[in-house]
């Protein structure tokens, strides 16, 4: 039996961090070795923006790194799904509970809300400065394009702390 390939699991506000940047094409190229995944829960929470929907539906069809996929939990799992969504959003539950059941890596920025669970259920979390920073060490971006991105983001209404990415410690190795 083949060895299962780890996949990390996009939720939306990383997506669209990566939209809002004009960077979402960057994304494979910073963790080539991983499959992206879009759960269809995630999916429909940013297809709600016609110009998302389009980019997302295009970059799906064209790029077999990322992928689309049905979020359908039982059991135990739909149990922690809708407990989850009773603090959560739909998007961010999923993602955690199907991370958690695969042992897969988490794409989220909303640390106050995945951050104690993701502990607690040993799973690995990437933040969108994670990403960059692994960007920026695997020199995919700049120090410059990785401010500009940061600028782009909260340009766009989305909240990102503008820090110097040569300074960021990254904790986390996948």
């Amino acid at each position: 039996m083949g060895h299962k390939k780890t996949k990390i699991v996009l939720d939306a506000d990383v997506i669209i961090h990566f939209i809002e940047a004009d960077s979402f094409s960057l994304l494979p190229d910073i963790f080539p070795e991983y499959e992206y995944l879009i759960l269809d829960v995630v999916y429909n929470e940013v297809s709600k923006n016609n110009k998302t929907k389009n980019f997302i539906d295009n970059y799906l069809h064209h790029f077999p790194s990322m992928k689309q996929e049905i979020f359908a939990p039982n059991g135990k799992s739909m149990k922690e799904y809708f407990l989850l969504q009773q603090k959560f959003g739909k998007g961010e539950s999923a993602c955690m509970v199907y991370c958690r059941d695969n042992q897969d890596v988490l794409g989220s920025s909303n640390l106050k809300d995945i951050k104690n669970y993701c502990s607690k259920n040993n799973i690995t979390y990437l933040t969108t400065l994670d990403f960059l920073y692994y960007a920026y060490c695997r020199k995919k971006m700049t120090q410059q394009e990785c401010t500009e991105f940061m600028q782009a983001v909260n340009n766009a209404g989305s909240k990102l702390p503008i820090i110097d990415i040569t300074q960021y410690i990254c904790t986390v190795q996948i």
